[in-house]
């Protein structure tokens, strides 16, 4: 700790420091230190930073301290174990190769460091994942609503209105949240899943012996062996290994098996073969090695936290769901404090004006739209299960379509997953092999073909399965399982196509040889030579290099010729070609043995050769690669097109990335390397203008600044190769810091912590690690890339069908809204109960809603860019627009329409409705509020003109009615008997006499004359019997008016409570039906965006249904008695539903119009957006 700071960029006096102050950790035999070279000092400085970071972990271990977070899981991997001598490591770690730890430093060091074992997460119980679908924002904006109509109701516990919405508000929150719930519920086991990497048992030296222990007891410095088959149990050192190889795909990505030697080849740990990491495979051979690492600390452990740490990223649809409820939020609040206001100022008793406002709010809030975007959602998640694409988070199916950028894996994801050959070469010639993206060019007549392909079928030690043959005898050969390692099983497979290789094989039997190690680097076969009986043909395989220097003959068409320098250089150009593809490369050559003394009974010894390994024949080359899966280039194209730049993240060697990356599409530029190789000038003289295309190896990615990214996330075509999981993780980070919907696509175990950090992550459902699917978002089942095209276009038509299903939802606010609003500010009998607003969202409207999830998509959606997280809104102003200002108002108007029609057509004009209920008694809820309502007509059946209260406070009566009345004695319609009580009668009579006019119902006077108006003479005490209006005759002495100021010309009407409340009803009902009858062309154009309803159709059945669906549930609610009843309507007539199809028939025109005025802007570049 008190080191010189400098890092890698300090100066050799400083290292030359740094070394003397942790000399005393090295041997040097007490002599003064001598001056170490420029790399021997890096090392140094390494070993001390690592070893104290270290030493400091052990002791935070000790103190009980916090593990690293997140941040120190995202540095790179450091390690000092592969670097220093054996010797010293083993003293370090006071262990030795040949005895390992003693049982009581055994015990000692697990005490200390705990078991070799993951640490388990934090399991988020089954309640609190159900109790978080009631938190998110659409779930809490009806929960406030219902808690507001819960107020509502104590404030008014006379109207239940409140109190049925309020209950059904909640029930409407748990169905949604339970639905949700059951869909998405899946434990999060991503660190369980860790824990089958961790073999059960391991063989390790303890006190000199061999034994089997549990592989959750090893500590660091335990000595354990690994045989063929086993999982690696924790991170070791190799130091000992025969044909030691591991199979390290899930861990880096690479195809090919690794091979693993005591030696230090590398100073980064994931590229030295002298390490071997927990949880990958031995493939082949055995080894021992030395325990460096276990548990949390391990590579894997780091992969865990990573995964585990990484903040799950919020979907794209919550922000928009977050933004929508803002908006929605804010003009529910603003109008409900208005008109807070305004009723105050109009003197509004506070109470009644508070619940009003709570009304206002409430109408605002779609009631039904989280039930129609869950059910949306759902179906668009099973729809795209039907594409191969399984969805474990529901709001996630609309991310996919809003993605910007796809990081995508190569191995296993844009690739096959298994070495193949894709390119051989005869006669100094390169010809293509047939894979998914080329077809085959070599000719399987040439003798040097023939020869390779002799020498490929039987120089090689993979077969087939014989289990799996005999199981699946049908089965493609590429699809085979066979027992051998990639390469061989590449050629096997390619060699089975053109013939059968075990019969070649049984012609020709292997007679002897030697077998592949890594010191020869070539292997060597001899069998019978079936163009010379009686002689043998000797065959080898390897590395190039190591098969051409064994070679003094080449074979050609023409025959054999000398391998000259000329003839090498030709070979070497065409490897180099193969090799800077990133293809592997393998030699083969041959020799004639001659009988004798090659014969029959001739013994081939392999270990100490007695036949030639020189003056071979050198036939050709193939080459291998991990070839793209057929349907990849086009689906990388198709992204391209619709905007989504495709970026190539794996942990591959640079040039292979390269190569794949330039057969998908990925890349199809040349990077800076390629522009200065093909000018001959360096890399730094180009013009970082004109590079489109990048390669970004992961030994520069650590060395990144935040300018550096910004410049190398700016180019067109990226890959980055040679990534380890950390630098998968801050790529995605610093896509999304561009602001970039970040999509990942993985298989493996070290993409699980970028997959669960991406806006979303995609995992393989075939070759994918347990891990790497539970971190992801949604899983392609047949592993295709091209599947991923399936999933953005699903993900962009649920966001064009999610802003149809809220245009729809919306523009009925405004007819729902507007009677709240005229009721405050002019107070007109409530033309829309909260009751009917409600069986609006939640029933006329939910089908229809819904359907629009199954509306096929508009013929662009898979040619325009991406939508731009930060304007294009699911609910924008254009939207509000179109809903609120437009449709909303045709719907409105319709509604009012209707409304005043009714009204009209039972005896009250529109002009009588304004301030009618000021004093709440129209229909009034209270019986103390309950008044008989007068209206002046111009004669039977006439239209009426004036109206008023019969009540002492209010009206034209006030001046006669001296004597206190009890209204709630008045009688009721039908009047009792046959006069009505004394109240009723006197009110018949003052309001004959201030009016002068006659009631419009046949009338006696006394016991005799009937409708004579001498009845209501001031003097009269003449009885007056209103028997028509229970009978219904009307009076047949009314004159019509014409002038209304003269006496006796026109009659006055009586309404009853009970007449008030049946129209009113009546009235409501009127406008509920209007709403849906508009509702019929609002679902019509919001089917398309742009297009004409002409050119999209009416093929969605779904919607067709919903139509019919609505309309019957209308006739229902209106029409059933226990329902209507229930629901405060009454049966409407037949005429009363025709007042809204003319304002329907306008909106299809006006929407008609707007298009086709959008469209042909859009052709000029002068036209209005689309919402």
């Amino acid at each position: 700790k008190g080191r010189p700071k400098g890092g890698r960029g300090g100066t050799d006096e400083e290292k030359q420091t740094i070394l003397e102050m942790t000399l005393g950790e090295l041997d040097t035999g007490g002599q003064q230190p001598r001056k170490l070279s420029h790399n021997e000092l890096e090392m140094a400085r390494q070993y001390s930073e690592t070893k104290e970071r270290v030493n400091d972990a052990l002791e935070a271990k000790h103190a009980g301290r916090d593990a690293p977070n997140a941040d120190d899981l995202k540095k790179e991997l450091e390690m000092w174990e592969h670097r220093v001598p054996l010797e010293e490591l083993c003293k370090k770690l006071n262990t030795t190769v040949e005895a390992g730890l003693s049982s009581p430093e055994h015990k000692a060091r697990l005490e200390r460091d705990g078991p070799n074992v993951l640490t388990p997460p934090k399991v988020t119980p089954w309640y609190l994942k159900l109790l978080a679908q009631y938190l998110n924002f659409f779930a809490i904006l009806l929960q406030i609503a219902g808690v507001l109509c819960f107020v509502g109701y104590a404030l008014n516990p006379s109207s239940q209105d409140n109190l049925y919405l309020g209950v059904v508000l909640f029930v409407v929150v748990s169905i949604t949240a339970v639905f949700s719930f059951l869909q998405e519920y899946k434990s999060e086991k991503t660190m369980e899943k860790f824990k089958n990497f961790l073999p059960p048992q391991t063989l390790v030296k303890r006190d000199g012996k061999v034994i089997q222990a549990e592989a959750s007891t090893l500590v660091v410095g335990d000595v354990i062996e690994v045989n063929l088959g086993d999982k690696i149990p924790a991170d070791i050192r190799v130091v000992e290994a025969s044909k030691f190889k591991v199979d390290n795909s899930s861990l880096t990505g690479e195809s090919e098996p690794q091979s693993r030697i005591p030696d230090c080849t590398d100073e980064n740990p994931l590229e030295t073969k002298n390490l071997a990491f927990f949880g990958t495979s031995a493939v082949d051979g055995t080894a021992t090695g030395i325990v460096v690492s276990t548990g949390d600390r391990t590579v894997f452990g780091r992969i865990a936290g990573l995964a585990a740490g990484s903040s799950t990223e919020v979907t794209t649809l919550q922000r928009e769901i977050h933004h929508f409820i803002i908006i929605i939020s804010a003009i529910a609040i603003t109008l409900g404090v208005v008109f807070f206001i305004i009723g105050f100022v109009k003197g509004t008793p506070p109470i009644n004006n508070l619940v009003f406002c709570i009304g206002i709010i409430v109408a605002n809030v779609p009631e039904g739209l989280l039930a129609t975007v869950t059910v949306s959602l759902t179906s668009t998640a099973r729809r795209m299960a039907s594409r191969n694409v399984l969805v474990k988070k529901l709001e996630s199916v609309e991310t996919l379509g809003s993605t910007t950028t796809i990081c995508s894996d190569k191995t296993g994801t844009l690739t096959q997953n298994r070495m193949t050959i894709v390119h051989v070469s005869y006669d100094q010639e390169i010809f293509t092999a047939r894979t998914a993206t080329t077809d085959a060019t070599y000719d399987m007549n040439h003798p040097c073909m023939k020869a390779l392909f002799f020498a490929a079928c039987n120089c090689a030690k993979a077969v087939f399965d014989p289990k799996d043959m005999e199981d699946f005898p049908n089965k493609p050969i590429d699809e085979r399982k066979v027992n051998g390692d990639a390469s061989e099983a590449g050629i096997l497979k390619f060699c089975a196509k053109i013939e059968d290789v075990m019969a070649i094989r049984a012609a020709n039997p292997n007679a002897g040889g030697i077998p592949f190690n890594s010191t020869n680097k070539f292997m060597v076969t001899v069998h019978k030579d079936p163009n010379n009986p009686g002689f043998k043909r000797m065959i080898m395989k390897g590395a190039p290099e190591r098969v051409l220097e064994k070679c003094t003959k080449l074979m050609t068409a023409r025959g054999l010729k000398d391998l000259g320098p000329v003839e090498l250089e030709a070979i070497n150009t065409n490897l180099a070609t193969l090799m800077n593809n990133g293809e592997r490369v393998l030699g083969f050559a041959q020799v004639a043995l001659p009988n004798p003394p090659y014969g029959d009974d001739f013994q081939f010894d392999g270990d100490n050769p007695d036949f030639p390994l020189d003056d071979l024949t050198f036939i050709g080359l193939m080459a291998l690669l991990d070839p793209p899966r057929e349907s990849v280039p086009h689906a990388v194209k198709t992204c391209q097109t619709a905007g989504i730049q495709v970026i190539m993240v794996t942990g591959d060697h640079p040039a292979t990335a390269k190569s794949i990356a330039k057969q998908v599409n990925i890349i199809r530029d040349p990077t800076a390397e390629d522009i200065a190789r093909e000018r001959g000038i360096s890399v730094d003289e180009v013009d970082r203008s004109e590079v489109k295309a990048i390669v970004v190896p992961g030994s520069q990615i650590k060395d990144l600044e935040q300018d550096d990214w910004d410049r190398v996330l700016a180019h067109e075509q990226i890959v980055f190769a040679r990534t380890s999981p950390q630098q998968k993780l801050v790529i995605v980070e610093n896509c999304q810091r561009l602001d970039k919907i970040v999509a990942v696509t993985g298989d493996g175990v070290n993409d699980s912590p970028a997959l669960k950090k991406a806006n979303i992550g995609v995992a393989m459902g075939i070759a994918g690690s347990d891990v790497s699917k539970e971190a992801a978002d949604m899983i392609l089942l047949d592993d295709n890339f091209s599947s991923i095209v399936s999933g953005v276009e699903e993900g962009r038509l649920i966001f064009d069908n999610l802003k149809k299903s809220i245009a729809y939802t919306l523009s009925s606010n405004i007819p729902e809204i507007t009677p709240f609003l005229t009721f405050i500010v002019i107070s007109i009998p409530q033309p829309l109960t909260t009751i009917l607003i409600l069986l609006i969202d939640l029933g006329t409207d939910m089908l229809p809603a819904i359907s629009l999830a199954y509306e096929r998509a508009e013929s662009d959606i898979m040619l325009r860019p991406p939508r731009d997280a930060k304007r294009d809104h699911l609910v924008n102003e254009r939207l509000i627009s179109f809903s609120y200002f437009q449709i909303g108002v045709f719907q409105a108007v319709a509604g009012f329409f209707t409304y005043f029609v009714v009204f009209n057509d039972y005896g009250m004009a529109p002009s009588l409705l304004p301030q009618a209920d000021a004093q709440s008694y129209f229909a009034a809820i209270q019986p103390k509020d309950e008044r008989w309502l007068v209206t002046r007509r111009d004669g039977v059946g006439k239209p009426s003109y004036s109206r008023s209260w019969y009540d002492t406070e209010v009206g034209d009566f006030t001046d006669r009615m001296i004597d206190v009345v009890n209204f709630q004695d008045l009688s009721k319609k039908p009047v009792n008997g046959t006069t009505g009580n004394s109240e009723f009668r006197k009110m018949v009579k003052i309001i004959g006499q201030t009016y002068q006019i006659p009631p419009c119902e046949a009338f006696r006077c006394g016991r005799g004359r009937v409708n004579d108006f001498t009845c209501f003479e001031p003097n009269s005490t003449t009885t007056i019997d209103l028997f028509g209006i229970n009978t219904g005759e009307p009076n047949t002495q009314v004159v019509d008016v014409i002038n209304r100021t003269e006496p006796n010309q026109g009659c006055f009407e009586l309404w009853s409570h009970s007449q008030q409340r049946e129209v009113l009803r009546r009235s409501q009902g009127a406008f509920f039906v209007s709403i849906i009858i508009v509702q019929w062309a609002d679902l019509v154009i919001c089917k398309t965006r742009i297009l004409s309803i002409f050119n999209q159709g009416m093929r969605n059945w779904v919607l067709n249904i919903g139509l019919v669906e609505e309309t019957l549930l209308a006739i229902v609610l209106s029409y059933v008695p226990p329902i209507s009843n229930g629901l405060k309507t009454a049966p409407l007539r037949f005429v009363h539903w025709l007042p809204a199809l003319p304002f329907s028939l306008m909106i299809l025109l006006y929407d008609e119009l707007r298009k086709a005025i959008m469209r042909r802007g859009l052709k000029t570049g002068k036209g209005f957006g689309a919402w």
